[in-house]
Parts: structure tokens; C-alpha cells; sequence
């Protein structure tokens, strides 16, 4: 399973459009590859350089697993729900580090089942590891 951007290259600079300095618009993101054993995708961005530890900026899920991306800061395919981030709100919140360069990963899950409906931020972590069947990453850099 691949995931890429028509917006950042793996590891490269995020635009300032896709952080709080700008208009904190999601990425475009495009995968493939899909598992055809999957039941739904769910889509996570993280910080791990955050001076409190993770931070996650991000959660999709339901996506459906013949879905093939997300347009910028575009509507969810059909089903695909958010759940709350770090910031307290069920959208994209675009990187906004105190100081320093920060890393954000967005992993895309294939997983075995066809929701998570109860999932939470607090959960998120359990249940990705016990329904993934592949994963796939794509990471962009950004400091002030």
C-alpha cells in the first residue's frame, strides 16, 4: 500500500497553507494498493516531536476501502467519519509547533473490519493495531 501528495513530498516541507501561519488547509492525499481484504481505511496524523509527546493532528475513519485519496482540504468520501483530535475538534488540524522543526506522519490503516464506531483518540491506538492489515506513510516537516 502506497499514500503520496500532489501537495509535499515524503519528507520535505509542508506549505504554510497546510499549517496554522496559513490557511490550515488539509493535504491532497492519493493512495493505492489497497489490501483487497480490507473493510475500511482510517487515515492518522501525528506529531511525535511535540514537547508533550504525540500529538495527534488528525483522525479519519470509515474511509472505504475503494476510495483512492482525499482532494485538499476536500469533503470525506462517503461513510468517512472524523474523530477527535488533539485539538479538540473532529478536523485537520494543520501543524502549529511552539519552536523548532516538527515531523507529521500520515499513515493510512487497511483494516479487517468495516467501521470503528466507538473509537476514540484515547483508543485509536489499540484498535489500529489490532484490525491493521497494512499501513502505509507519508511524512512532511515543518518549524518555525
Amino acid at each position: 500500500m502506497q499514500i503520496s501528495s500532489a501537495d509535499f513530498k515524503s519528507g520535505e516541507l509542508l506549505p504554510a497553507r497546510l499549517t496554522c501561519d496559513g490557511q490550515n488547509l488539509s493535504p491532497a492525499l492519493q493512495w493505492s494498493g489497497v489490501p483487497p481484504a480490507a473493510e475500511s481505511l482510517a487515515l492518522v496524523c501525528e506529531d511525535p516531536d511535540a514537547p508533550a509527546g504525540m500529538f495527534v493532528h488528525w483522525i479519519v475513519v470509515n474511509l472505504p476501502p475503494a476510495s483512492v485519496g482525499i482532494p485538499a482540504s476536500g469533503p470525506l468520501p462517503a461513510g468517512a467519519v472524523g474523530v477527535a483530535n488533539d485539538f479538540g475538534t473532529t478536523a485537520y488540524g494543520g501543524p502549529c509547533p511552539p519552536r523548532g522543526v516538527h515531523r507529521y506522519f500520515f499513515r493510512l490503516y487497511a483494516l479487517d473490519v468495516p467501521s470503528l464506531p466507538t473509537v476514540t483518540r484515547r483508543t485509536l491506538a489499540a484498535e489500529l493495531k489490532k484490525h491493521a492489515l497494512a499501513q502505509a506513510e507519508i511524512m512532511g516537516r515543518y518549524g518555525r
